[in-house]
C-alpha cells in the first residue's frame, strides 16, 4: 500500500443487485490506483448479497443495513463507516450497475488534489450498450436551471469525438460515480434522506457549494453505466415516482417563494399534462399512476413540512 496516496474508500451500494456486483466490482478492483479499499453497501437485500461478496470477492469489505434505507440513507450509512471507522481522505460514491476504467480511481484523485476546495469529481459516463460500440455518452455533467435549478445532462446519446475532453467545473453531476472530499461529509453530513432516491445528489451539491465548495468533471475517469438497472430499468414505476415526488422537494428546498409558485403552476399547468400525454403516446401507461402519485406525494410533503 502506497501511503503517499489519499487513501480511497470506493462505495458501491447495492440492494438485490447481486447480479450486477460481478462486472462491478471486478473492475474496480483492477484500478491502477494503490491506496484504495473496495465496500459494498448491502442495503437490506434478500438475494444472498453478502454471502455473494464474501465468497466470490473476499478482499472486498461488506457491511450491511437490514432494511433498505433508499439511495440516500443507504449511502450516508457507507459515508459514515468510511470516515469514522476507516478514516478516509476521499469516498468514491458509485452504483453497483457500472464498469469502471482501470485508471478511473488515480483521474478522480489527481483532479480533487489539485485545490482542497474541489469538494466532487466525477468523469465521462458511457451508455453500457455494445450496439453502440460503448461510445455514445451518457452524461458528463449537468447544467444549471433558472426554475428547475438542475438542468439537463451535458453530451447525452452523443458520440465521444473529444469534444468534452477538458478537465472543468461543472454547476452539477450525476452520482453515477463521484469522489467526494471528506471535508464535504464532515460539514455537510453527506445525503439529506428526505430524497429516498433521486435529486439527493443536485440537493448535497448546493447544500456543500453554500461552504464554497466546487465541483469538477475530468475527461480522464471513464465509466460504463447499464442505466438504472439497479433501481428497475429506465422506466420502472419506482424511477418515475421518485424522479417527479423528490423534483417538487427539491425545489421547494432550494428556490424563493415567488420562483417556486412560478415553478408549481409550470409543473400544473404545462409540466404534467405534457409528460401524461407523452407516456400515452409511447404507452408507457403503467409509469401515468407512478407520475400522479410522486406529483401528489411530493405536494403532501410540502404542505405537511
Amino acid at each position: 500500500m502506497n501511503t503517499q496516496e489519499p487513501f480511497v474508500v470506493v462505495l458501491v451500494l447495492s440492494y438485490n443487485g447481486r447480479v450486477l456486483l460481478d462486472d462491478c466490482l471486478n473492475s474496480y478492483l483492477k484500478n491502477t490506483y494503490s491506496n484504495f479499499e473496495l465496500v459494498v453497501i448491502d442495503n437490506g437485500s434478500t438475494d444472498g448479497t453478502e454471502q455473494f461478496v464474501k465468497a466470490n470477492f473476499p478482499v472486498v469489505q461488506t457491511i450491511r443495513l437490514e432494511t433498505n434505507r433508499g439511495y440516500s440513507g443507504g449511502f450516508n450509512y457507507g459515508l459514515e463507516y468510511a470516515i469514522k471507522d476507516k478514516e478516509a481522505d476521499y469516498v468514491l460514491v458509485t452504483n453497483n450497475d457500472v464498469i469502471a476504467d482501470k485508471n478511473l480511481i488515480f483521474e478522480l484523485v489527481k483532479v480533487a488534489e489539485k485545490d482542497a476546495m474541489i469538494g466532487f469529481v466525477t468523469g465521462k459516463v458511457y451508455f453500457n450498450e455494445k450496439k453502440n460500440n460503448n461510445n455514445i455518452i451518457q452524461t458528463v455533467g449537468k447544467l444549471s436551471h433558472p426554475i428547475n435549478i438542475v438542468g439537463e445532462h451535458i453530451g447525452t446519446g452523443e458520440k465521444d469525438e473529444g469534444q468534452y475532453d477538458n478537465v472543468e467545473e461543472r454547476d452539477f453531476i450525476d452520482d453515477v460515480f463521484t469522489l467526494v472530499n471528506r471535508e464535504v461529509i464532515e460539514k455537510t453530513g453527506g445525503y439529506d434522506e428526505t430524497f429516498f432516491l433521486d435529486f439527493e445528489e443536485a440537493d448535497w451539491q448546493l447544500r456543500s457549494k453554500k461552504f464554497g465548495y466546487k465541483i469538477f468533471y475530468t475527461p480522464y475517469a471513464k465509466l460504463w453505466h447499464k442505466i438504472g438497472m439497479s433501481t428497475g430499468g429506465r422506466n420502472s414505476r419506482l424511477r418515475t415516482f421518485y424522479l417527479k415526488r423528490n423534483q417538487i422537494i427539491f425545489t421547494k428546498k432550494h428556490l424563493t417563494s415567488n420562483k417556486f409558485l412560478l415553478y408549481l403552476v409550470t409543473l400544473l399547468l404545462f409540466i404534467l399534462p405534457k409528460q401524461i400525454i407523452n407516456k400515452i403516446s409511447i404507452a408507457h401507461y403503467n409509469r401515468i399512476t407512478p407520475l400522479l402519485r410522486g406529483t401528489l406525494s411530493g405536494l403532501k410533503y410540502i404542505i405537511k413540512n
